[in-house]
């Protein structure tokens, strides 16, 4: 039986990307899905009851959902266009996710059932990997044109887009802390894909690793004191890695 709280990952040690669920320490690994497609993204629903996640096994991406155990998977976008990265809103109602079902990537937000598809975002630019703040108020995501890319917020209706980094590297894969005040976020601003965090304003810029590997996908800790991370600066092979916020504790 599955953990029903911890760390939830995707893994291609059985063939394909699967998600997985383990125990914060690492113990207790347990595979959900084992289908031929390629699963990504797992995001744990506000009540700790499901997953949402993205996977090709239908020709294409599509956005998914289903209990923690990996019963009831149920294909909620259904459309020919990729559909990736799943963000729940705090109430658990709703899903945000990135999609270039009309043209350009942009912000799309759907009902936990299916219904209500909205589109949020509209830019010459791709718009990827939104994350809801824990107030429900807000959505951060990353914008890019394939060289540079930016870290913006913007309220859950689409409006008020603010940019909170500006430099020429690439920034992504915002992560709000559970009390909202701050984001983590990837850069590779000095040199390699390193893990940062700033406050929910954009200010207070900080590295939180300095490794000179690729370290991505950060999550936060319920608690905030923590972030959760890949890497692959020991083996060559992505493996997940926590640590301090204030980089300690590795």
């Amino acid at each position: 039986e599955p953990v029903s709280a911890g760390i939830a990952f995707t893994s291609a040690r059985d063939g394909s990307n699967d998600v997985y669920v383990m125990v914060d320490d690492g113990s207790n690994q347990t595979s959900i899905t084992n289908d031929s497609g390629s699963e990504n993204a797992p995001v744990w629903s506000p009540d700790g009851t499901k997953f949402a996640f993205y996977t090709d096994r239908d020709g294409n991406n599509e956005i998914y959902v289903m209990n923690v155990n990996g019963s009831n998977q149920v294909n909620l976008t259904n459309n020919s266009s990729a559909d990736l990265m799943p963000s729940w809103s705090p109430d658990g109602n709703q899903i945000a996710f990135a999609s270039d079902r009309d043209g350009d990537r942009e912000i799309y937000v759907i009902n936990a059932d299916g219904t209500g598809l909205l589109r949020l975002s509209n830019d010459a630019d791709f718009d990827m990997q939104p994350n809801w703040s824990p107030d429900g108020n807000k959505i951060a995501f990353w914008r890019g044109d394939g060289g540079a890319s930016e870290i913006y917020v913007m309220n859950s209706d689409g409006s008020n887009q603010i940019r909170l980094t500006s430099n020429n590297s690439v920034d992504i894969q915002p992560a709000w802390s559970p009390d909202g005040s701050k984001i983590a976020f990837v850069s590779n601003r000095a040199g390699a894909y390193e893990i940062y965090t700033m406050a929910s304003d954009g200010s207070n810029q900080t590295r939180v690793v300095n490794n000179g590997n690729a370290d991505e996908e950060p999550a936060w800790s319920s608690d905030g004191t923590k972030i959760v991370f890949d890497s692959h600066r020991d083996s060559g092979l992505r493996e997940i890695y926590v640590v301090d916020v204030d980089g300690s504790n590795l």
